[in-house]
Protein backbone atom coordinates (compact mmCIF):
# COMPACT_ATOMS: atom_id res chain seq x y z
CA UNK A 1 0.00 0.00 0.00
CA UNK A 2 1.52 3.25 -1.23
CA UNK A 3 2.16 5.47 1.81
CA UNK A 4 -0.36 8.70 1.86
CA UNK A 5 0.86 11.97 1.95
CA UNK A 6 1.34 14.11 5.13
CA UNK A 7 1.26 17.67 3.67
CA UNK A 8 1.10 19.60 0.71
CA UNK A 9 0.33 23.01 -0.74
CA UNK A 10 -2.45 25.47 -0.84
CA UNK A 11 -3.05 28.81 -2.07
CA UNK A 12 -3.94 31.04 0.90
CA UNK A 13 -5.85 34.94 0.76
CA UNK A 14 -3.43 37.02 3.19
CA UNK A 15 -4.45 40.24 2.73
CA UNK A 16 -7.71 41.71 0.99
CA UNK A 17 -6.75 43.00 -2.35
CA UNK A 18 -7.61 46.78 -2.94
CA UNK A 19 -8.13 47.24 -6.78
CA UNK A 20 -6.42 44.39 -9.10
CA UNK A 21 -5.02 41.33 -6.89
CA UNK A 22 -1.34 41.47 -5.94
CA UNK A 23 1.17 38.04 -5.60
CA UNK A 24 1.88 39.95 -1.48
CA UNK A 25 -2.35 39.09 -1.39
CA UNK A 26 -1.87 35.69 -1.48
CA UNK A 27 0.74 33.13 -0.42
CA UNK A 28 1.16 29.08 -1.34
CA UNK A 29 2.26 27.27 1.56
CA UNK A 30 2.69 23.79 2.71
CA UNK A 31 -0.19 22.48 4.93
CA UNK A 32 -0.98 19.37 6.74
CA UNK A 33 -2.96 16.60 5.05
CA UNK A 34 -4.77 14.28 7.15
CA UNK A 35 -6.08 10.78 6.35
CA UNK A 36 -9.87 10.52 5.78
CA UNK A 37 -12.44 9.91 8.54
CA UNK A 38 -15.25 7.66 8.62
CA UNK A 39 -17.47 8.69 5.65
CA UNK A 40 -14.84 11.29 4.21
CA UNK A 41 -11.87 10.86 1.36
CA UNK A 42 -8.66 11.62 0.37
CA UNK A 43 -8.40 13.27 -3.04
CA UNK A 44 -5.20 14.38 -4.63
CA UNK A 45 -6.39 17.11 -7.05
CA UNK A 46 -5.51 17.50 -10.87
CA UNK A 47 -7.31 19.92 -12.46
CA UNK A 48 -8.50 23.24 -10.28
CA UNK A 49 -10.91 26.41 -11.54
CA UNK A 50 -10.16 29.82 -11.65
CA UNK A 51 -13.18 31.97 -12.21
CA UNK A 52 -13.88 35.61 -12.55
CA UNK A 53 -16.53 35.53 -9.20
CA UNK A 54 -13.19 34.58 -7.14
CA UNK A 55 -12.39 38.74 -7.41
CA UNK A 56 -15.67 39.08 -5.25
CA UNK A 57 -14.94 36.33 -2.56
CA UNK A 58 -11.45 38.17 -1.81
CA UNK A 59 -13.15 41.12 -0.39
CA UNK A 60 -14.77 40.93 2.76
CA UNK A 61 -18.56 41.91 2.23
CA UNK A 62 -21.70 40.23 2.16
CA UNK A 63 -22.63 38.59 -1.41
CA UNK A 64 -23.84 35.81 -2.70
CA UNK A 65 -21.12 33.46 -1.62
CA UNK A 66 -18.95 33.74 1.44
CA UNK A 67 -15.64 35.74 1.39
CA UNK A 68 -12.39 33.53 1.51
CA UNK A 69 -11.10 33.68 4.77
CA UNK A 70 -7.93 35.52 5.37
CA UNK A 71 -4.45 32.95 6.25
CA UNK A 72 -6.79 30.10 4.81
CA UNK A 73 -6.71 28.02 1.95
CA UNK A 74 -9.14 29.50 -1.16
CA UNK A 75 -12.02 27.57 -2.59
CA UNK A 76 -13.41 26.59 -5.98
CA UNK A 77 -14.10 23.72 -8.40
CA UNK A 78 -11.81 20.99 -8.64
CA UNK A 79 -11.11 17.45 -10.39
CA UNK A 80 -8.72 15.02 -8.97
CA UNK A 81 -8.59 10.91 -7.54
CA UNK A 82 -9.30 9.38 -4.87
CA UNK A 83 -6.33 8.17 -3.41
CA UNK A 84 -7.63 6.78 0.54
CA UNK A 85 -11.34 6.14 0.79
CA UNK A 86 -13.38 5.09 4.24
CA UNK A 87 -16.84 6.15 2.34
CA UNK A 88 -19.07 3.02 0.70
CA UNK A 89 -19.61 4.07 -2.91
CA UNK A 90 -15.81 5.63 -3.50
CA UNK A 91 -12.88 3.55 -4.52
CA UNK A 92 -9.23 4.37 -4.35
CA UNK A 93 -9.26 5.48 -8.55
CA UNK A 94 -12.53 7.07 -8.98
CA UNK A 95 -12.33 10.27 -10.48
CA UNK A 96 -14.32 13.33 -8.28
CA UNK A 97 -15.59 16.85 -8.70
CA UNK A 98 -15.78 18.72 -5.47
CA UNK A 99 -15.52 22.16 -4.19
CA UNK A 100 -11.95 22.17 -2.75
CA UNK A 101 -9.70 23.50 -5.24
CA UNK A 102 -6.71 25.34 -5.09
CA UNK A 103 -4.75 22.73 -3.10
CA UNK A 104 -2.72 19.55 -3.98
CA UNK A 105 -4.90 17.81 -1.50
CA UNK A 106 -8.50 17.50 -0.45
CA UNK A 107 -10.26 15.62 2.35
CA UNK A 108 -13.82 15.99 2.56
CA UNK A 109 -17.57 14.29 3.25
CA UNK A 110 -17.92 12.04 0.42
CA UNK A 111 -21.41 13.85 -0.29
CA UNK A 112 -19.95 16.91 -1.00
CA UNK A 113 -18.14 15.28 -4.00
CA UNK A 114 -19.66 13.95 -7.67
CA UNK A 115 -18.11 10.96 -9.09
CA UNK A 116 -17.23 11.77 -13.12
CA UNK A 117 -16.05 9.61 -15.67
CA UNK A 118 -12.90 9.92 -17.53
CA UNK A 119 -14.08 7.40 -20.61
CA UNK A 120 -16.97 10.22 -21.65
CA UNK A 121 -14.99 13.08 -21.56
CA UNK A 122 -11.42 14.80 -20.82
CA UNK A 123 -11.38 15.50 -17.14
CA UNK A 124 -10.95 19.10 -17.46
CA UNK A 125 -14.49 19.05 -19.49
CA UNK A 126 -16.10 18.93 -15.88
CA UNK A 127 -15.45 21.92 -14.80
CA UNK A 128 -15.89 23.70 -18.00
CA UNK A 129 -18.23 22.64 -21.06
CA UNK A 130 -19.97 19.66 -18.93
CA UNK A 131 -19.65 21.42 -15.48
CA UNK A 132 -20.51 24.89 -13.94
CA UNK A 133 -19.19 27.39 -16.75
CA UNK A 134 -21.38 24.65 -19.32
CA UNK A 135 -24.60 24.69 -17.07
CA UNK A 136 -24.33 28.52 -15.97
CA UNK A 137 -24.16 29.13 -20.16
CA UNK A 138 -27.39 26.91 -20.44
CA UNK A 139 -29.62 28.26 -17.82
CA UNK A 140 -28.30 32.04 -18.32
CA UNK A 141 -30.21 31.44 -22.24
CA UNK A 142 -33.20 29.30 -22.05
CA UNK A 143 -33.83 29.76 -18.65
CA UNK A 144 -33.30 33.53 -17.67
CA UNK A 145 -33.61 35.11 -21.33
CA UNK A 146 -36.54 32.83 -22.32
CA UNK A 147 -34.45 32.30 -25.49
CA UNK A 148 -36.28 31.11 -28.16
CA UNK A 149 -35.57 30.45 -31.92
CA UNK A 150 -35.46 33.03 -34.69
CA UNK A 151 -33.92 35.25 -31.30
CA UNK A 152 -31.09 37.64 -32.05
CA UNK A 153 -28.29 37.28 -29.50
CA UNK A 154 -25.20 39.16 -28.71
CA UNK A 155 -22.86 37.80 -25.54
CA UNK A 156 -20.04 39.58 -24.28
CA UNK A 157 -17.10 38.15 -23.47
CA UNK A 158 -17.98 35.55 -25.87
CA UNK A 159 -14.36 34.02 -26.06
CA UNK A 160 -14.49 32.71 -22.88
CA UNK A 161 -15.74 29.50 -20.83
CA UNK A 162 -19.56 30.73 -20.48
CA UNK A 163 -19.90 33.05 -23.81
CA UNK A 164 -18.25 30.96 -25.99
CA UNK A 165 -21.02 28.18 -25.24
CA UNK A 166 -23.95 30.74 -25.34
CA UNK A 167 -23.24 31.90 -28.74
CA UNK A 168 -23.05 27.95 -29.47
CA UNK A 169 -26.00 26.77 -28.00
CA UNK A 170 -28.39 29.67 -29.81
CA UNK A 171 -27.07 29.00 -33.10
CA UNK A 172 -27.67 25.39 -32.44
CA UNK A 173 -31.49 25.95 -30.90
CA UNK A 174 -31.95 28.11 -33.93
CA UNK A 175 -31.03 31.60 -33.09
CA UNK A 176 -31.44 34.50 -36.43
CA UNK A 177 -28.29 35.98 -35.66
CA UNK A 178 -25.63 35.16 -32.72
CA UNK A 179 -22.68 38.19 -32.31
CA UNK A 180 -20.18 38.33 -29.83
CA UNK A 181 -17.68 40.81 -28.36
CA UNK A 182 -13.78 39.77 -27.56
CA UNK A 183 -10.78 41.48 -26.86
CA UNK A 184 -8.37 40.49 -29.56
CA UNK A 185 -8.60 39.83 -33.33
CA UNK A 186 -7.34 36.32 -33.17
CA UNK A 187 -10.51 35.80 -30.55
CA UNK A 188 -13.09 37.01 -32.87
CA UNK A 189 -11.55 35.26 -35.89
CA UNK A 190 -12.31 32.09 -33.44
CA UNK A 191 -15.58 32.98 -32.86
CA UNK A 192 -16.86 33.21 -36.39
CA UNK A 193 -14.37 31.03 -37.66
CA UNK A 194 -14.70 28.12 -35.30
CA UNK A 195 -17.69 28.95 -32.98
CA UNK A 196 -20.43 29.30 -35.88
CA UNK A 197 -21.19 33.64 -34.78
CA UNK A 198 -22.75 34.95 -37.21
CA UNK A 199 -20.66 38.40 -36.26
CA UNK A 200 -18.33 39.50 -33.91
CA UNK A 201 -15.95 42.12 -33.46
CA UNK A 202 -13.06 43.47 -30.82
CA UNK A 203 -14.53 45.89 -27.96
CA UNK A 204 -11.06 47.48 -28.31
CA UNK A 205 -11.17 48.63 -31.83
CA UNK A 206 -14.12 51.62 -31.41
CA UNK A 207 -16.95 52.55 -29.37
CA UNK A 208 -19.12 48.84 -28.29
CA UNK A 209 -22.27 50.84 -29.19
CA UNK A 210 -21.24 51.53 -32.72
CA UNK A 211 -19.86 48.08 -33.49
CA UNK A 212 -22.77 46.45 -32.37
CA UNK A 213 -25.13 48.42 -34.17
CA UNK A 214 -23.19 47.36 -37.38
CA UNK A 215 -23.20 44.20 -36.30
CA UNK A 216 -27.13 43.79 -35.39
CA UNK A 217 -29.14 46.54 -37.87
CA UNK A 218 -31.93 44.67 -36.93
CA UNK A 219 -31.50 45.18 -33.22
CA UNK A 220 -31.03 42.13 -30.75
CA UNK A 221 -33.75 40.30 -29.06
CA UNK A 222 -31.19 39.09 -26.01
CA UNK A 223 -28.22 40.12 -24.54
CA UNK A 224 -26.26 37.68 -22.34
CA UNK A 225 -23.95 39.84 -20.05
CA UNK A 226 -20.65 38.90 -18.92
CA UNK A 227 -18.55 42.47 -18.45
CA UNK A 228 -21.49 45.02 -17.81
CA UNK A 229 -20.15 48.69 -18.40
CA UNK A 230 -20.42 50.04 -21.62
CA UNK A 231 -21.27 46.72 -23.11
CA UNK A 232 -25.02 46.59 -21.28
CA UNK A 233 -25.13 50.30 -22.24
CA UNK A 234 -24.72 49.76 -25.88
CA UNK A 235 -26.69 46.55 -25.36
CA UNK A 236 -29.89 48.80 -23.97
CA UNK A 237 -29.67 50.91 -26.58
CA UNK A 238 -29.84 48.45 -29.46
CA UNK A 239 -32.68 45.72 -27.54
CA UNK A 240 -35.52 45.47 -29.59
CA UNK A 241 -38.99 45.54 -27.77
CA UNK A 242 -39.52 43.00 -25.15
CA UNK A 243 -35.68 42.49 -25.06
CA UNK A 244 -34.17 40.20 -22.41
CA UNK A 245 -30.76 40.68 -20.57
CA UNK A 246 -29.24 37.72 -18.48
CA UNK A 247 -26.93 39.61 -16.49
CA UNK A 248 -24.36 37.04 -15.63
CA UNK A 249 -20.95 38.98 -15.05
CA UNK A 250 -19.78 41.98 -14.27
CA UNK A 251 -16.13 41.63 -15.23
CA UNK A 252 -15.52 45.06 -16.20
CA UNK A 253 -15.80 46.51 -13.01
CA UNK A 254 -14.58 43.58 -10.66
CA UNK A 255 -11.37 45.70 -9.55
CA UNK A 256 -12.77 48.79 -9.42
CA UNK A 257 -11.77 51.08 -6.62
CA UNK A 258 -14.37 53.54 -6.79
CA UNK A 259 -18.45 53.99 -7.81
CA UNK A 260 -18.25 51.96 -11.40
CA UNK A 261 -20.54 53.93 -13.87
CA UNK A 262 -23.60 52.18 -14.66
CA UNK A 263 -25.72 52.42 -18.00
CA UNK A 264 -26.18 56.00 -18.78
CA UNK A 265 -29.63 55.22 -20.71
CA UNK A 266 -31.37 52.90 -17.97
CA UNK A 267 -34.51 54.62 -19.01
CA UNK A 268 -34.89 52.82 -22.45
CA UNK A 269 -35.72 50.13 -20.68
CA UNK A 270 -39.64 51.56 -19.56
CA UNK A 271 -40.30 52.24 -23.44
CA UNK A 272 -39.20 48.97 -24.52
CA UNK A 273 -40.35 46.64 -22.22
CA UNK A 274 -36.79 45.23 -21.43
CA UNK A 275 -36.30 42.77 -19.22
CA UNK A 276 -32.74 42.83 -17.28
CA UNK A 277 -32.59 39.82 -14.98
CA UNK A 278 -29.17 38.21 -12.90
CA UNK A 279 -28.79 34.93 -12.86
CA UNK A 280 -26.80 32.26 -10.54
CA UNK A 281 -25.86 29.04 -11.51
CA UNK A 282 -27.14 27.33 -8.21
CA UNK A 283 -30.91 28.68 -8.53
CA UNK A 284 -30.63 25.85 -11.75
CA UNK A 285 -29.58 22.75 -10.38
CA UNK A 286 -32.72 21.21 -11.82
CA UNK A 287 -31.86 21.41 -15.45
CA UNK A 288 -28.45 19.46 -14.72
CA UNK A 289 -30.08 16.33 -16.54
CA UNK A 290 -31.47 18.48 -19.33
CA UNK A 291 -28.17 20.48 -19.74
CA UNK A 292 -26.29 17.01 -19.58
CA UNK A 293 -28.14 15.25 -21.92
CA UNK A 294 -28.54 18.25 -24.37
CA UNK A 295 -24.99 19.46 -24.51
CA UNK A 296 -23.49 15.85 -24.71
CA UNK A 297 -24.97 15.00 -27.61
CA UNK A 298 -23.62 18.01 -29.30
CA UNK A 299 -20.52 17.00 -28.04
CA UNK A 300 -20.53 13.24 -29.18
CA UNK A 301 -22.33 15.25 -32.93
CA UNK A 302 -19.25 17.67 -32.94
CA UNK A 303 -21.73 20.29 -33.32
CA UNK A 304 -20.37 21.86 -30.13
CA UNK A 305 -17.01 23.11 -29.80
CA UNK A 306 -14.73 24.28 -26.82
CA UNK A 307 -11.55 25.53 -25.98
CA UNK A 308 -9.31 25.22 -22.28
CA UNK A 309 -6.95 26.87 -21.38
CA UNK A 310 -4.37 24.98 -19.42
CA UNK A 311 -1.97 26.54 -17.32
CA UNK A 312 0.57 23.82 -15.73
CA UNK A 313 1.55 23.87 -11.94
CA UNK A 314 0.01 24.98 -8.36
CA UNK A 315 2.34 27.19 -8.45
CA UNK A 316 1.27 28.99 -11.33
CA UNK A 317 -2.33 29.27 -9.72
CA UNK A 318 -2.51 32.74 -8.86
CA UNK A 319 -0.87 34.08 -12.13
CA UNK A 320 -3.42 32.23 -14.08
CA UNK A 321 -6.41 33.57 -11.96
CA UNK A 322 -5.30 36.77 -12.77
CA UNK A 323 -5.30 36.15 -16.78
CA UNK A 324 -8.70 35.24 -16.36
CA UNK A 325 -9.20 38.90 -14.93
CA UNK A 326 -7.25 40.31 -17.77
CA UNK A 327 -8.84 38.28 -20.27
CA UNK A 328 -6.27 36.01 -21.42
CA UNK A 329 -7.62 32.63 -21.54
CA UNK A 330 -9.46 31.41 -24.87
CA UNK A 331 -12.48 28.96 -23.09
CA UNK A 332 -11.97 27.69 -19.33
CA UNK A 333 -9.01 28.51 -17.62
CA UNK A 334 -7.67 25.65 -15.25
CA UNK A 335 -5.03 24.68 -13.55
CA UNK A 336 -3.71 21.57 -13.88
CA UNK A 337 -1.65 20.04 -11.31
CA UNK A 338 -1.85 15.94 -11.77
CA UNK A 339 1.62 14.86 -10.95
Amino acid sequence: MTALPTSGRAWHLVARPHGWPKPSDVALREVPVAAPGEGRILVRNLYFSVDPYMRGRMNDVKSYVPPFELDQPMIGGAIGEVIASRAEGFAVGDHVLHGLGWREYAEFPAEHGTKVDASLAPLSAYLSVLGMTGLTAYAGLFETASFKEGDAVFVSGAAGAVGSQVGQFARLKGASRVIGSAGSDEKVKLLVEEYGFDAAFNYKSGPVKDQLKEAAPDGIDVYFDNVGGEHLEAAIATLNTHGRVTMCGAIAQYNNTGPAAGPRNLALAIGKRLRLQGMLVADHYGLKQQFIKDVGGWLVSGELKYDETIVEGIENGFDAFLGVLRGENTGKMVVSIGG
